[in-house]
């Protein structure tokens, strides 16, 4: 199936490792143009040359938000790299960088970032014939999970602002979906380090999984990039749920 992302400009934030790389990977498999920031130097020079040698361009840079400014100049300039951006993928979360209950990193990695990347990168988009957005959100959002913490409960916030979005610049062409990801397992991970710590809380999770098994990076990425492709250009405003069964409520 061609998804139409052949030359498409895509703007992917903490693209070095896990879901971020594995959507990196299939967007230039499929001939995308791509740009993209991680924390890690080492990690982006090898993602770089990696994603290379599908022959589109790449413009990669070890880059950490500390401040809204700074990174709306990130991405202008990323925006100008490529000579557009047709795809935006607000990756960037709080859990990434491990404070998961850090109420302010939180807040300005998962939803102040997030409001940022859309001012910056509107007028891009609405030039574009194929404007997507994509938020990654989490299964944490839509039921209880563990214990209260700031990732949970903004991530929730994530999706109720990237719903309103998709009303707002529906208008100008732009659509904005939401991905929500149970349990991803893959090295230096989240939850490989559970799995280390905690090894009866994970086996104890494992079990939950109606398809009986943690999901990987790969099986998220699919679908992100799918929804965010020109293949899917009337889904919008939808929150989709990957996670192997794991959660449990009914949603109408």
């Amino acid at each position: 199936m061609d998804l139409g992302l052949k030359r498409k400009k895509v703007i992917l934030t903490g693209g070095s490792r896990g879901l971020g790389r594995a959507a990196l990977e299939l967007y230039a498999a499929e001939g995308a143009d791509i740009a993209f920031f991680s924390r890690n130097p080492d990690g982006v020079r090898e993602a770089e040359e990696s994603l290379k040698r599908h022959g589109g361009k790449v413009f990669a840079e070890a880059f950490e938000v500390k401040d809204m400014e700074s990174y709306s100049t990130w991405l202008s300039r990323a925006a100008e790299e490529l000579g557009g951006c047709d795809i935006f993928v607000h990756n960037i979360s709080s859990s990434g960088a491990g404070g998961s209950g850090d109420w302010d990193m939180t807040f300005n990695l998962d939803i102040k970032a997030a409001v940022t990347s859309i001012s910056t990168l509107e007028p891009y988009l609405e030039k574009s014939q194929d404007g997507s957005v994509i938020f990654m959100a989490s299964t944490a959002a839509i039921e209880t999970f563990i214990r209260p913490q700031a990732f949970n409960a903004l991530k929730a916030a994530l999706i109720t602002y990237g719903k309103q979005l998709s009303q707002s610049l529906g208008t100008k062409g732009i659509r904005v979906n939401m991905v929500s990801p149970g349990p991803i397992v893959f090295p230096g991970g989240n939850w490989s380090k559970v799995k280390e710590a905690k090894p009866d809380f994970y086996d104890m999770t494992k079990a939950q999984m109606v398809l009986g098994r943690f999901g990987t990076p790969e099986d998220v990425a699919k679908t992100v990039v799918f929804i965010s492709s020109p293949a899917s250009n009337y889904t919008t405003g939808t929150n989709v749920i990957i996670d192997g069964g794991y959660t449990k409520r009914v949603q109408f």
